[in-house]
């Protein structure tokens, strides 16, 4: 059961191959800075934190046990405090327990961050808000890369518009604030 009074932080896929691949993150380390905020400011409040990684086939960048696989080295996730979990899928819904871990804590409002923007950001929000939580994307707070059709900032700015309304709350880092 939902509780709208309480929230959870999930950071999605701030992994090393997204990181050192050919190809960076649009904004990488304010990117990195930023979800480092939104973790110590979700520690303060009590609030449970997850991260997800992407999980590829063998031989992927992301394959697990590979360097890349890894969550970024910087990034300050806690393993004895904090929830961390594979997914094979841009939903962090889709062939997971996150439904069940969020309804075990109560949870109703999540806050959603990390990489990719068109990819897992945009699925893993319209899930869960599909799923009934709350949904807050910090607008600021995800990224992705240049493609061969949009420039980075283009995708992120297409995203927050498309998801702001029916599947989240747009909230800067700065203003988001734990339940």
């Amino acid at each position: 059961m939902h509780d709208p009074r309480k929230s959870a932080l999930l950071i999605i896929d701030m992994q090393v191959a997204l990181y050192e691949g050919p190809d960076k993150p649009w904004q990488a380390e304010l990117l990195l800075t930023r979800v480092n905020q939104l973790i110590a400011r979700a520690r303060a409040a009590g609030a449970p934190i997850f991260a997800a990684r992407f999980a590829g086939p063998e031989g992927s960048p992301v394959a697990p046990g590979s360097k890349g696989w890894a969550l970024h080295p910087r990034l300050e996730v806690d393993p004895a405090r904090d929830r961390i979990f594979d997914k094979n899928r841009p939903s962090c819904f889709s062939g997971t327990r996150l439904d069940d871990w969020l309804r075990d804590a109560s949870i109703g409002e999540l806050v959603v961050v990390g990489m990719k923007t068109q990819y897992c950001i945009d699925s893993t929000c319209r899930a869960a808000a599909d799923l009934g939580y709350r949904v807050v994307l910090a607008e600021d707070a995800h990224s992705c890369m240049d493609t061969p059709a949009l420039d980075a900032a283009a995708i992120i700015r297409h995203h927050n518009l498309t998801l702001s309304g029916p599947f989240a709350r747009l909230v800067k880092t700065d203003d988001v604030s734990f339940l």
